[in-house]
């Protein structure tokens, strides 16, 4: 089966995309952004093709476009922390989009921008703890530099600990997040299942009463058509009857006038 050329070209461009993503651009790079606009417009003309590929297919476009436009939202705050944490809830794509790549270029760039990001949380607390005392360490003798510089050091693998208890932190919350709604998941799963055996009883109920309903339905009409028939049965030999009785009070009186005389 040929493949549409509508996918062939929302292919293109998302290889495209993402090898955009995967370079270091400048802030003021706009053709990602139109790129990833354009790429959202294509899917969506394609789902509403005939021809259209399998829902499988369509999820992971769907999946790579959502995570290129999480990425450029991510870009767009304003610290770094805020950026790193909307990049650990991104999603990359799970299959390579081209048969040339062995690993998934999204999540490639979700690697790549998690660790970009994570080197400017880095720097911007270490820039933060130590821009004073570098200040004063270029007034002081060179034994006392020597000392600044080892407690800088040290200032620094305490930040360094402190950073990464940080996003350990985050890390653990995120998974506490996951647990949760895999309860949940669970439990509404256990309540659809539930549901569903309730609903499957009721429907086995409702089959039974219309079934026992429809037969006593025609039990009624056949008692009906009985009961119709020995009332016109009935009714004739009434009829009958009435005639016949009828029939002998005229002959009586016939016979009655014809012995008895009128009297002078």
């Amino acid at each position: 089966m040929a493949v549409p050329r509508l996918e062939l070209n929302l292919v293109r461009l998302l290889c495209r995309c993402e090898a955009l993503a995967a370079e270091k651009r400048d802030p003021s790079e706009w053709r990602l952004e139109k790129y990833v606009a354009a790429l959202e417009e294509m899917l969506e003309a394609l789902k509403e093709q005939p021809s259209k590929p399998a829902p499988e297919m369509l999820n992971e476009y769907s999946r790579k476009v959502d995570f290129l436009k999480g990425m450029l939202e991510a870009e767009k705050l304003s610290t770094s922390s805020e950026k790193a944490l909307a990049n650990q809830f991104l999603a990359p794509g799970r299959t390579p989009t081209t048969t040339k790549e062995r690993v998934p270029a999204t999540k490639t760039v979700h690697l790549q921008t998690r660790a970009r990001y994570t080197g400017e949380m880095r720097s911007e607390l270490l820039g933060t703890l130590f821009s004073p005392q570098e200040s004063s360490a270029t007034s002081g003798s060179g034994d006392l530099n020597l000392r600044k510089r080892t407690g800088l050091g040290t200032d620094e693998k305490q930040s360094a600990a402190e950073l990464d208890a940080v996003l350990q932190h985050h890390h653990s919350v995120q998974e506490k997040l996951a647990e949760e709604m895999l309860s949940l998941a669970r439990s509404l799963k256990n309540n659809t299942l539930a549901a569903q055996n309730v609903i499957k009883q009721d429907n086995q109920t409702l089959s039974h009463s219309i079934k026992m309903a429809d037969q006593n339905f025609e039990k009624l009409k056949t008692e009906s058509e009985r009961l119709e028939q020995h009332a016109k049965k009935s009714v004739n030999w009434l009829l009958w009857i009435v005639l016949i009785f009828v029939c002998f009070i005229f002959i009586s009186m016939i016979l009655f006038i014809r012995i008895f005389p009128k009297l002078k």
